[in-house]
């Protein structure tokens, strides 16, 4: 794990008691951002860079329910933009994609993950440098990590194959809380189509080799 380290403890932000005022639909896909969420979805927390584009890119899939953006994997509690960018308070921005798995399973997720960002690059994404833009997945429970660090495994083999040796550097940990990002984040792309996005892949599919092919 890549995790984040603070220098001294008196640097991080005290945060505040009380959550983001977020309210309203996902511009795109037209579900509520605030929970409760139907029966039998589960969550995952996705970080590949500045999470403008990585969330354009995973309301895309097919069959997720609804995304936001915010803050996870830090010390801080109900961060503001400022104070994460400042990389001080140790949370990494991500994208929170919720999802029936009896719609869009796990895989299919997770390989859009891996090829729409480079896993490799630790506390940066391009030209995006800071703990903020760290590549993480935090999941909903541990009976997903067996399967997220299995295409870890399956994707780094894919990247060393074609030549890169760099190692991945992905945080997998158990969900961590969620902090919603300001209201005008939240689907900033679709809002604003000519907005930056930074969101790079490798150019290197992905393929998981499932437990049954290798028996």
């Amino acid at each position: 794990m890549f995790g984040f380290k603070f220098s001294r403890a008196n640097e991080v932000p005290v945060g505040r008691d009380r959550p983001m005022d977020i309210k309203g639909q996902h511009v795109v896909l037209g579900q509520d951002l605030l929970p409760p969420f139907p029966k039998g979805c589960r969550e995952l927390m996705l970080g590949m860079g500045c999470f403008w584009g990585a969330e354009r890119r995973l309301w895309q899939i097919p069959g997720v329910y609804v995304t936001a953006v915010g803050y996870a994997g830090g010390e801080t509690p109900h961060p503001t933009y400022e104070e994460v960018c400042k990389g001080k308070t140790g949370h990494a921005e991500v994208v929170r994609v919720i999802f029936d798995p009896d719609s869009v399973s796990l895989e299919e997720v997770l390989g859009v993950f891996w090829e729409s960002h480079n896993p490799t690059q630790g506390m940066r994404q391009g030209n995006d440098v800071g703990t903020q833009y760290r590549s993480v997945i935090y999941v909903d429970g541990e009976d997903w990590l067996d399967a997220v660090h299995a295409s870890k495994a399956a994707y780094e083999a894919n990247i060393r194959a074609a030549g890169v040796r760099s190692p991945i550097t992905t945080e997998i940990l158990v969900a961590p809380p969620f902090y919603y990002a300001e209201q005008y984040h939240q689907q900033y792309l679709a809002k604003n189509p000519d907005g930056y996005c930074g969101l790079r892949g490798l150019g290197i599919g992905y393929e998981c080799i499932s437990p049954e092919s290798q028996a």
